[in-house]
């Protein structure tokens, strides 16, 4: 199992998971809470001391709760819901063996994202806020670049097989 099946299982991205992952109210939660949500409490430090690690804890539970706030989509209209759902056919591509979910630019932008996220730690720990910046301003692209080619894909794959679309828990 590829390194994302297993970050998936781990978060316990099942069917359920992944349908109320995938509604665009966790998932643009998530995009616009995420990255903020780690850099407050970093940088926090320096004012409130040692309760940014309560922060820190506080706004951990927020990102590892969110996608099971949230009930499964409707449908499968949205652009993020379509991206998540694209996602897991992304992440399951040695299991679904869809030709549409074989290609390297989804990896390409996962790595391009964790590269800039380390630059977004480095400059947290040193204070540095063009690093901090910078470096979240790039995984937050890369990101949702990577969204929207799973979502390219999730469109794909449906159109070539109507069969494979979405469709809501009862």
């Amino acid at each position: 199992m590829a390194l994302e099946g297993r970050l998936a299982a781990l978060f316990g991205l099942d069917d359920e998971g992944w349908a109320r992952h995938a509604s665009p109210f966790s998932g643009w939660s998530r995009a616009i809470t995420g990255l903020p949500a780690l850099i407050l409490p970093a940088v926090a430090r320096v004012w409130i001391g040692w309760w940014a690690v309560l922060l820190a804890l506080l706004c951990i539970a927020w990102l590892v709760l969110n996608p099971r706030l949230f009930a499964p989509p409707a449908h499968d209209r949205a652009w993020m819901t379509r991206g998540v759902l694209g996602e897991r056919m992304w992440v399951e591509r040695g299991q679904n063996g869809f030709p549409e979910a074989q290609g390297s630019l989804p990896t390409w932008l996962n790595v391009l994202s964790g590269l800039a996220f380390l630059v977004m730690a480095y400059g947290l720990v040193v204070l540095d806020w063009y690093a901090i910046v910078g470096g979240a301003a790039v995984s937050w692209a890369a990101k949702m670049l990577f969204i929207d080619r799973t979502r390219a894909i999730y469109d794909r794959v449906t159109a070539r097989d109507p069969s494979q679309a979405y469709k809501a828990p009862v």
